[in-house]
């Protein structure tokens, strides 16, 4: 099989792990108003079944980071097993618990298995792509966007099917996962632009925070995702929200499930794939940047039109849902190409272990900035971060284009960057 072909076969593998392995991360989210009822437990509650799964998801990471478990074991294996947990931790949920308590333990759990899904996959496409890697990133965080979307869709047509329960919703991406290890373990395979594994050093650590490139593109990213999760998290309730003050739709399950996955995960493919494909061809610092100044501005426009007719939100939300995304694969394929290459993994792994942990603010942070000044406010509140990001981009552009300029008196063309 030719080598291109090859590459494309295992973009199309990896990308379908995340996809069905990531229907787990918002699984018990999607269903939080049914659990509302069931567990007799309140919306503040409720966020803690998403703020478990991102603790987990940081703790996952710095383990896996400081052991660069990414860089020293076989990285489908490492992706099949964390797939593995994913869905039995999933799958113990809807079987087996009937009250909040010893569900955040287990989706804790499932934060710390998908460590060792996500940044894994990115370090099995960077083995296979080295021309067009932007757009092969962008393909992978579209397909974690959808995955994340997924437990969305799959609520909006269990409350449109007869109000099926919120455990087969859990059941269903359970079932996704073990898929998606089977595929990791039979199927996913190492490419041949792999660095051998490194030695265990966890020193670099401290030397990838003091050097420019990766410090600016981890600066991005944080911005990125100040905004990113609490936007995935909140929607459905601003939906709701928004559609009582305009009462112009209804709030229905099947509604709120729906419009949100068109706009976290229709949306959010095309500008991950968008994004990418920029990337690669005007400057992925520079395409980051801009999309974060959309995305900013999204912020505004949402918290300027909450309780407006649908028809003028939902373009809002649907240019929102294309550009808070379109700059996510972009940082991972900067920091692919700025740290040191035999630890890649490693920069990946700890890159989105700290931006993560952010996220647990701001998730945290929307339901009391509403009940203190109400939605409009809160969307506000995440403008803060792209706009900080946006800055962190045009700063990085400056220095890959200072890195890449010839040296005066020699004939090189290329400044190194980071490592070897």
């Amino acid at each position: 099989m030719p080598a291109a072909t090859t590459a494309r076969r295992q973009l199309a593998l990896i990308a379908l792990v995340q996809v069905l392995a990531m229907s787990s991360w918002f699984s018990a989210s999607a269903v939080v108003p049914s659990l509302r009822d069931d567990w007799a437990i309140s919306g503040q509650q409720g966020t803690l079944l998403t703020i478990a799964v991102q603790l987990g998801f940081v703790t996952g990471a710095v383990i896996s980071a400081v052991l660069s478990l990414a860089d020293r074991w076989p990285a489908h294996v490492l992706a099949a097993g964390s797939a593995l947990v994913a869905a039995l931790s999933t799958a113990t949920i809807a079987l087996a618990v009937d009250s909040l308590a010893p569900a955040l333990p287990l989706r804790f759990v499932t934060g710390v298995a998908l460590a060792g899904v996500y940044p894994t996959g990115i370090k099995l496409m960077a083995s296979w792509f080295e021309k067009g890697r932007g757009l092969a990133i962008g393909v992978l965080v579209g397909a974690l966007t959808l995955g994340s979307a997924l437990p969305q869709l799959l609520d909006g047509l269990a409350g449109a099917l007869g109000d099926l329960p919120w455990r087969s919703v859990l059941l269903t991406s359970s079932t996704l996962c073990l898929v998606a290890a089977v595929t990791a373990l039979c199927w996913v395979r190492l490419g041949p632009l792999a660095a051998p594994a490194p030695p265990f050093d966890p020193r670099y650590l401290l030397r990838l925070a003091k050097e420019r490139g990766p410090r600016l593109a981890n600066l991005g990213y944080f911005g990125h995702m100040w905004e990113l999760y609490a936007m995935w998290t909140w929607l459905p309730a601003y939906l709701a929200a928004s559609f009582a003050v305009s009462g112009t739709w209804d709030e229905s399950r099947a509604t709120i499930g729906l419009v949100a996955f068109g706009v976290i995960g229709v949306a959010g493919v095309v500008g991950a794939l968008g994004g990418g494909w920029l990337g690669d061809r005007v400057g992925r610092a520079r395409v980051a940047g801009g999309a974060m100044a959309i995305s900013a501005s999204c912020c505004l426009l949402a918290a300027a039109a909450y309780g407006a007719s649908p028809y003028l939100l939902l373009p809002i939300l649907v240019l929102w849902g294309i550009s808070i995304i379109a700059d996510s694969g972009l940082f991972s394929t900067l920091m692919t190409e700025v740290a040191d290459r035999r630890y890649v993994g490693t920069a990946l792994t700890m890159q989105t272990a700290v931006g993560f942990l952010l996220t647990v603010v701001t998730i945290n942070a929307v339901p009391y900035v509403v009940d203190w000044i109400g939605w409009r406010g809160a969307m506000a509140m995440l403008a803060v971060g792209p706009v900080a990001g946006a800055v962190a981009m045009a700063r990085l552009d400056r220095f890959l284009a200072e890195a890449t300029r010839p040296q005066h008196g020699t004939n090189s063309s290329r400044k190194p960057i980071a490592g070897p």
